[in-house]
């Protein structure tokens, strides 16, 4: 049985995440689900927004919107952070069903990918834009019918070769040294974030566009 202190705990969490009013913002990793998939390159929006989440101890494990989330105040905004769980091609249906609930504008969904068209542990932060050929930002703009929304592009890098299947590289894994690395994006990231949530976007572009590890 919880003891008194415990629910008073609880009732000072639920205060302090109402005090920041309704969710705001959706932040959304690209991924696949399933174990299998968890360290391959398709799969680096979730390991990277997992990670910003483990800075501020928020664990994404809740089953909403087809998605895993963790609604949670993130600098000063209310925000749930998905895992989509329809696979990457589909991604879009999860986010535009956790947009159309909290009637979160487009301007406030802000997605972590992968981009096969930088180099390993590159970043690019856009504001808005074509697919650039990943598929699940394509889900997302056809779903949402817009694509005003920001995200945050990490290098996957090239094909080895011109002969290596394209799928079969998304869903290569990566080595425990390139996963070493990719975790040090993390700071710059959440920095990032924090910025992009504070409407300061053009500053996020400047500080972090052009970071590699």
């Amino acid at each position: 049985m919880a003891s008194i202190f415990d629910l008073f705990k609880k009732l000072e969490k639920d205060k302090s995440r109402s005090d920041t009013g309704p969710v705001s913002w959706l932040l959304v990793g690209l991924g696949n689900p399933g174990s299998s998939y968890r360290t391959t390159r398709h799969n680096t929006g979730f390991l990277l927004l997992e990670s910003i989440a483990g800075v501020h101890a928020v664990s994404i494990t809740r089953s909403r919107f087809q998605a895993l989330t963790a609604d949670a105040e993130l600098f000063g905004q209310r925000v749930l952070f998905m895992l989509p769980q329809t696979f990457m091609n589909a991604s879009g249906d999860a986010v535009s069903a956790a947009a159309g609930y909290y009637k979160i504008d487009p301007q406030h969904v802000l997605v972590l990918c992968d981009d096969i068209n930088l180099p390993f542990g590159k970043v690019r932060i856009r504001a808005g834009g074509s697919d650039g050929g990943q598929r699940g930002l394509r889900s997302i703009i056809n779903r949402l019918d817009s694509d005003r929304f920001p995200r945050i592009r990490i290098g996957i890098g090239e094909k080895p070769n011109p002969d290596y299947d394209l799928k079969d590289w998304v869903l290569s894994h990566y080595t425990a040294g390139e996963l070493e690395r990719l975790q040090k994006l993390t700071a710059p990231l959440d920095r990032a974030v924090s910025l992009i949530l504070d409407s300061q976007i053009e500053t996020a572009m400047q500080e972090c566009n052009g970071i590699q590890v």
